[in-house]
C-alpha cells in the first residue's frame, strides 16, 4: 500500500462528502443546523460563530454522539476546511447523514461578514 500524505487524506475526505462556501452560509444559512466548530480550544477563544457547538476534533470520535444527535443537519467548520473535512468524513462514517464542510472555514465566514462571538 502507498504511503499517504496528510494532504492525500484530505483530499479522500473532500471526495466523500458534501462542502458549503462559507459565504454562501452567511448568506443563506439553512435552518435548523447546527454550527460544529472543531477547532482548538485557543482557536475557539479567539472567535467562534454564535450558538456553534464546541468539540476539538481529537474528541471527535470519542465525544460526538453524546453532543450532536445522528439525526441533525450539521456544518462543521475549522480555521480553513481541512480539519472540518476529515470531520465531516468520520461523522459521515459514523451514521451521521447530514453533514457538510464549510470550505474555507471560520477565515472565509468572517471575510464573509458572517456573525462573531467572543
Amino acid at each position: 500500500m502507498a504511503e499517504k500524505s496528510g494532504a492525500d487524506l484530505i483530499d479522500e475526505a473532500k471526495s466523500r462528502i458534501r462542502e458549503i462556501r462559507a459565504e454562501d452560509a452567511v448568506k443563506n444559512p439553512e435552518p435548523d443546523t447546527v454550527y460544529f466548530d472543531c477547532r482548538e480550544p485557543n482557536e475557539y477563544a479567539l472567535g467562534h460563530i454564535p450558538g456553534a457547538v464546541f468539540l476539538p476534533r481529537g474528541n471527535l470520535e470519542t465525544k460526538i454522539e453524546g453532543v450532536i444527535p445522528r439525526d441533525r443537519k450539521v456544518l462543521i467548520y475549522c480555521a480553513t476546511g481541512n480539519r472540518s473535512a476529515l470531520a465531516a468524513d468520520t461523522m459521515q462514517q459514523m451514521g451521521y447523514k447530514d453533514v457538510a464542510s464549510m470550505s474555507g472555514g471560520f477565515r472565509d465566514w468572517v471575510n464573509a461578514g458572517g456573525e462573531v462571538e467572543s
